[in-house]
């Protein structure tokens, strides 16, 4: 099993970006998938979180209005659509994939590798 985030770079600050997340030998259909975060010399926070329908959507207070969470379970893909970026949201961003439904806590079963967001001012 192996989950992949993908698509991050360097925006400047109001910027948008598009995170993906594809798995393999993982059928994305039947998980919770979540989007964290790490940035230098802080812990791992969550940042969205989608259920395997899709039907419902959590997000962490700063991100609201800002970030959308959706997925194409055809694809087996999630993606993080990433607006109004400010450097405060530089970071390494993960997906991780949990039977059940999903939480903004970081109880998920698989994770994958990162990618960086840059955010510059």
């Amino acid at each position: 099993v192996q989950l992949q985030a993908s698509g991050g770079g360097l925006v400047q600050v109001g910027g948008s970006l598009r995170l993906s997340c594809t798995a393999s030998g993982l059928r994305l259909d039947q998980y919770g998938v979540g989007w964290f975060r790490q940035a230098p010399g802080k812990e791992r926070e969550a940042v969205s979180c989608i259920t395997n329908t899709g039907g419902s959507q959590y997000y962490k207070d700063s991100v609201k209005d800002r970030f959308t969470i959706s997925r194409d379970n055809a694809k087996n893909m999630v993606y993080l659509q990433m607006n109004s970026l400010k450097p405060e949201d530089t970071a390494v961003y993960f997906c991780a994939a949990v039977l059940g439904r999903p939480s903004l806590q970081p109880d998920y079963t698989y994770w994958g590798q990162g990618t960086l967001v840059t955010v510059s001012s």
